[in-house]
């Protein structure tokens, strides 16, 4: 039976290629889409979300817009990595499915409480507010969730500081919230997301599928891949999002480790950075865990699937 997901982003290029996979992979049943602030503002990432899903020919999902802001802190974007409009590069099409009235955390308790127990996974592709919320507003869900998998941290790596990664330091008092709440994470973070580089025979491959939403994907990748030049110095971009998504898919993709995580919500150089202890083998009372070494050929076979899987789509 396919795993059923709720996947909470913020489109967002990489949001954006997780929604197609977990659209068009078999193994996955996408039973709600939820939007948060992050790589844009909640106005601009949740349009995006519905456009993507007019993109994919998305259809019977429902989708919710959440938290236009962290819990504590001033909102702050993204917009030198994907641009003004949160998904710059292609023309986006007008949505044409309406909004779930529900804001998402409600979403996400309501959908999770009319589940079986362990029926569920949340994948969260940007800040964790939205999980955040959704976990103190019912905390009945936690043990109802079968897992948490999220992009997000890193155990070696920062990208939006030396040691903290964007979705961490965005909102630190949720991710804290999430990491600590008791159910199982598994975090994929950029240890193994900055491997999943769109390279020049990627984008060649998904260029060869030969569809409307495959062409959409790479007019995504030009834009992404020359601000990942003009701001970090990448010379192709690394894809962060789906890989979470792959892992759900194939956990057999990355290496995992388990260890506690502890995110820092405090200090002055550190604020967002996901703190693993992997000083010794982690305590049985352990419900988290990392990814490391990511078979990036299998992970974009994944991709290169689902967008063939998807086919034409009449825009």
């Amino acid at each position: 039976m396919p795993t059923k997901i709720i996947l909470d982003c913020d489109p967002g290029h990489d949001d954006a290629v997780a929604m197609l996979l977990a659209w068009g992979n078999p193994d996955i049943e996408l039973v709600g889409v939820t939007t948060v602030v992050g790589n844009q503002t909640l106005e601009k990432v949740t349009r995006n979300a519905l456009s993507v899903a007019r993109v994919a020919g998305i259809t019977g999902v429902p989708f919710a817009a959440g938290s236009a802001r962290p819990l504590v802190r001033e909102i702050e974007t993204a917009g030198e990595i994907h641009g003004e409009s949160g998904l710059d590069g292609p023309a986006l099409p007008e949505p044409t499915i309406a909004l779930d009235p529900r804001p998402a955390a409600q979403f996400i308790v309501d959908t999770i409480m009319a589940s079986e127990p362990g029926e569920i996974t949340l994948v969260p592709t940007g800040g964790l507010t939205n999980i955040a919320i959704a976990a103190r507003l019912e905390p009945r869900i936690i043990p109802h969730v079968k897992q948490v998998v999220l992009m997000g941290g890193g155990v070696q790596e920062g990208n939006w500081s030396a040691v903290a990664e964007f979705n961490m330091v965005i909102d630190p008092e949720a991710a804290a919230i999430v990491f600590g709440a008791g159910w199982p994470v598994t975090m994929v973070g950029l240890d193994v997301t900055h491997q999943a580089i769109a390279t020049p025979a990627v984008k060649e491959a998904i260029a060869a599928v030969g569809t409307k939403p495959a062409a959409f994907v790479g007019e995504l990748m030009t834009f992404f891949e020359q601000a990942y030049q003009d701001a970090q110095g990448f010379p192709h971009p690394p894809v962060h999002d789906p890989v979470a998504v792959a892992f759900v898919i194939d956990p057999t993709l990355v290496r995992v480790v388990r260890a506690p995580i502890s995110v820092e919500t405090r200090g002055e150089h550190t604020l967002g950075m996901t703190v693993v202890d992997l000083r010794s083998p982690a305590p049985a009372s352990c419900v988290t865990q990392v990814t490391f070494d990511l078979d990036a050929e299998r992970f974009w076979a994944l991709v290169v699937d689902a967008l063939e899987r998807i086919g034409e789509v009449e825009l």
